[in-house]
C-alpha cells in the first residue's frame, strides 16, 4: 500500500505543511480563505486542499492519459482565480467588506502575466508576483506555464477546440522576442514620461486583451497554445529560465520509432520533427507531459539529476500539482 501511495502521502505531508506555515507564520496578512470568513477554520481548508493534492497527484501518476486531467485541474484553477477575482471587484464596486476579502491585499492589480515583467520594470521594484513566479522557476521549472497561470488554461481550451495536428509557427523565436521587447520597453518609456498610473493600467489591460482574441482566433485555429508559446513574454522568460532547475524532457532517441504521433498532441509547439530527431524537445516544452501516453515505444522520458524515466516523472507530478494545489488555497490578488 506504501508503495501505490507514498507520492501522494508525500503531497499531502507538502501541501499540509506549506499552507499551515503560511497561516501560522504570515501576519501582515490572512492567506487562507477559510480563516478570512470563518477564523480558527484553517485547518478544514488545509485538510481539504492537501486530500485534493494527494488525489491529483495520485491519479495523474496511474492514469494512462493525463492530458485531459491536466485540462480539467488547470481550468478548476483558473475559474476559482477569476471567480475569487470577479467577486472581489465587485466587493469594491459595492463598497462590500465581505467582498472584498476575496482580494489577497485588498488593493486591485491587473491580472494579466506580462504584468509580472511589466509592472517590475514600471515600478522598478520585485514585488509578490515575481518572487512567486521565481519560486515556482526554481521547484519545478517551467510548471508555470502549464499548471499554474490563469491565462494559460484558457490558451489551451482554445487550442483544444479542434482536431488534427498543430500548425508550426514560422519565426517563433524572433516573434517571441519582438512581444517581450515590447512590454519591456513599454514598461521603460511609461516610467521614464511618468505616465499616469490609470493610462499605465490601460495599456497593460489592452495587452491582456489582445492576448485573449490572439487565443480565440488564433490559438484556435492553429490547434496549439500560441498566446502562451510566443505571445506571452512570462512564456518566454520562463523558457529560458526553466534550465536553472534540474528537471529535464528528452527523447530516447534509440527506442523512438519516428512514428511523430507525439507532435499531434503537444500543444506547445516543442515536438516538431526536428526537435523528436535530436532527442530533445524545443525550449517552448513545459514538461506537462501531455506526450508521454500518445509514444507507443515510451520513448519521451523526464529526467531529474541522474534520475530518469517513471522515478524521475513521479517527482515533477509531486512538486507541480503541489505547488498547484496551495496556489489554489490562497488568497488571490
Amino acid at each position: 500500500m506504501w508503495k501505490k501511495y507514498k507520492y501522494s502521502i508525500i503531497g499531502f505531508i507538502s501541501i499540509a505543511f506549506v499552507l499551515s506555515m503560511v497561516n501560522w507564520k504570515v501576519k501582515s496578512m490572512t492567506m487562507l480563505l477559510a480563516e478570512r470568513f470563518f477564523p480558527g477554520w484553517a485547518w478544514l481548508e488545509i485538510i481539504l486542499v492537501a486530500f485534493y493534492g494527494a488525489y491529483v497527484i495520485h491519479k495523474m501518476i496511474y492514469s494512462f492519459n493525463t492530458a485531459n486531467l491536466r485540462k480539467f485541474t488547470w481550468t478548476v484553477f483558473s475559474i476559482v482565480f477569476f471567480s475569487q477575482l470577479a467577486l472581489g471587484l465587485l466587493g469594491k464596486w459595492l463598497d462590500n467588506p465581505t467582498l472584498q476579502e476575496f482580494l489577497m491585499t485588498g488593493k486591485l492589480h491587473l491580472p494579466v502575466p506580462a504584468l509580472i515583467i511589466g509592472g517590475a520594470v514600471y515600478k522598478f521594484k520585485i514585488g509578490f508576483m515575481p518572487i512567486l513566479f521565481l519560486s515556482t522557476v526554481i521547484l519545478s521549472g517551467p510548471s508555470w506555464c502549464s499548471q499554474l497561470c490563469y491565462f494559460g488554461a484558457m490558451d489551451l481550451q482554445f487550442a483544444s477546440k479542434n482536431k488534427g495536428r498543430p500548425q508550426k509557427v514560422k519565426n517563433k523565436n524572433r516573434l517571441k522576442s519582438t512581444f517581450l521587447i515590447l512590454v519591456v520597453a513599454g514598461a521603460l518609456l511609461l516610467r521614464i514620461f511618468d505616465v499616469d498610473i490609470t493610462i499605465s493600467a490601460i495599456a497593460g489591460a489592452t495587452f491582456g486583451l489582445v492576448g485573449i482574441g490572439i487565443m480565440y482566433f488564433i490559438s484556435r485555429k492553429r490547434k496549439m497554445m500560441f498566446h502562451c508559446t510566443v505571445y506571452c513574454p512570462i512564456g518566454t522568460v520562463i523558457q529560458y529560465l526553466k534550465y536553472i532547475n534540474p528537471f529535464r524532457m528528452y527523447i530516447d532517441t534509440n527506442s523512438c520509432t519516428l512514428c511523430m504521433h507525439c507532435s499531434t498532441t503537444c500543444p506547445y509547439d516543442a515536438l516538431n520533427p526536428e526537435n523528436i530527431k535530436a532527442g530533445k524537445p524545443a525550449n517552448t516544452c513545459t514538461y506537462c507531459g501531455d506526450c508521454i501516453s500518445s509514444c507507443d515505444s515510451s520513448s519521451i522520458k523526464y529526467k531529474f539529476f541522474n534520475i530518469k524515466g517513471k522515478a524521475a516523472q513521479n517527482i515533477w507530478i509531486v512538486l507541480t500539482i503541489s505547488l498547484h494545489a496551495i496556489f489554489l488555497a490562497l488568497a488571490r490578488i
